[in-house]
């Protein structure tokens, strides 16, 4: 006899279930605390995901972990749990509506075959909104939205997540006696397990339709729809499946810290220019030069949908400290390279700090700012080297006047992440930068 074993994993801290009386949701929390029991999974090993709705309620009256979320959504949610995790038993409880509002992740995660184990309480109809029909409401149902009954085939649970590739679908009511032990059965399967499983909504669905127990066992009988376990065709489980399949290796150098730097707080580069001007690969360059250099590094991109059009945003903070806020509410730097770079960050010129250092294209005609304003022939430098180089030559430039970690750090980081060619023309590029802060400091 295990002295340790749990005899029950709902907690009466918070009080009774919290379903309206005779609603068919209470029933089917205990068959699952009952399953849960008769598994005797660590509670800490056990995760409840629930969905918006009446079901939604119960994640919190376990005593293992919990995670609720948005409607439809929960099972998105449970597999990234399990894949990360996969120790994990992962149990998501969803409704009818949640099945439908969510159905496109329900017909991929049965695709996929992930291992988590869905429990549908479904009684027909949107239970914690007012009564309104939802995929899975009988034909001729009475709902808030369907006062003249439901005009709409039910969708058959069981049958679309078979169709779409789920291994194991159980269609059952609260009423089954062994219904503990099939979700036990379905939380041992390997896939993705679904239990479709009918119960009464006593609020809603239950009086507009003057529906009870034998209601529900003769709506079975004309749905034509069969009952038990109604799919059973193991295949691999996804996870295991990835976690099997070996992965290229492909050497990735190194970001050991190399050199030093002269960061004392947490500081923000914000780079716009133009798609095409490789800002945010220049910009990567450059937040991996910083890890080289002792720091922490974060970048953020902004730009359109269209390619080789349109603006290029990039936001890079390094910091000698941990990185809790990757927003940059005012830069320390700002690189302004082009027109569609101008046009973005106009409203922010007009508002930088007398601290930030601007670094512009000379051409541009800026707006008044506090800010210093460094002028740079940044497109005629790049000219004379490629025109892919501009963003390089600015950071060059950056390097040289501010000092944040030397130049040899991103020189290092261009030779070891570019393919030799393309490093040449950037080595020259930084180096290029650099020399125009020395022609401003002679001029």
């Amino acid at each position: 006899m295990n002295i340790n074993a749990m005899e029950t994993y709902l907690t009466d801290k918070l009080g009774p279930l919290p379903f309206c009386p005779g609603c068919g949701h209470d029933p089917l929390i205990k068959a699952l605390d009952a399953a849960l029991v008769k598994l005797q999974r660590p509670a800490n090993k056990v995760v409840v995901v629930t969905d918006i709705g009446c079901i939604g309620l119960a994640d919190r009256y376990f005593v293992t972990h919990g995670f609720h979320g948005l409607h439809g959504r929960s099972l998105t949610y449970a597999c990234g749990l399990k894949l990360a995790r996969p120790e994990l038993t992962v149990v998501v409880l969803m409704g009818d509506g949640g099945c439908g509002i969510g159905g496109a992740h329900l017909l991929n995660v049965a695709r996929r075959n992930i291992g988590v184990t869905l429990v549908v309480a479904n009684n027909f109809n949107y239970g914690m909104t007012g009564g309104q029909h939802s995929v899975t409401t009988p034909m001729d149902g009475h709902t808030a939205t369907t006062p003249g009954g439901n005009q709409e085939v039910a969708m058959d649970l069981c049958g679309v997540v078979g169709a779409a590739g789920a291994p194991w679908a159980y269609r059952g009511t609260i009423y089954d006696k062994d219904l503990p032990g099939r979700i036990a059965e379905a939380i041992e399967q390997p896939g993705f397990a679904v239990l479709d499983i009918w119960n009464l909504c006593t609020a809603y669905y239950v009086p507009r339709n003057k529906f009870n127990k034998k209601s529900l066992f003769d709506l079975i009988d004309r749905s034509g729809l069969e009952t038990g376990l109604i799919v059973d065709k193991p295949r691999p489980e996804l996870g295991e499946s990835l976690r099997m399949t070996p992965t290229p290796k492909k050497a990735t150098p190194s970001l050991e810290t190399r050199y030093g730097n002269e960061v004392t707080r947490q500081t923000g580069i914000v780079i716009a220019g133009s798609a095409g001007e490789k800002v945010r690969s220049a910009a990567t360059l450059f937040a991996q030069a910083a890890m080289m250099a002792g720091l922490n590094a974060t970048q953020k991109d902004d730009y359109p949908i269209t390619v080789m059009t349109g603006h290029s945003v990039t936001e890079v903070i390094v910091s000698p400290e941990t990185i809790d806020y990757t927003g940059i509410d005012e830069p320390d730097i700002l690189v302004v390279l082009s027109v569609d770079g101008l046009k973005k960050s106009r409203g922010q010129i007009a508002r930088l700090p007398e601290t930030c250092i601007l670094f512009a294209e000379e051409g541009l005609e800026l707006p008044e700012t506090p800010a210093r304003v460094v002028r740079l022939p940044l497109v005629q430098t790049a000219r004379k080297i490629s025109r892919l180089s501009m963003t390089t030559v600015a950071l060059g430039a950056v390097l040289e006047e501010i000092g944040l970690f030397p130049a040899e750090a991103l020189a290092d980081a261009i030779e070891r992440f570019q393919k030799p060619d393309i490093a040449k023309q950037n080595l020259k590029a930084l180096a290029a930068g650099a020399a125009l802060m020395g022609d401003q400091t002679e001029a």
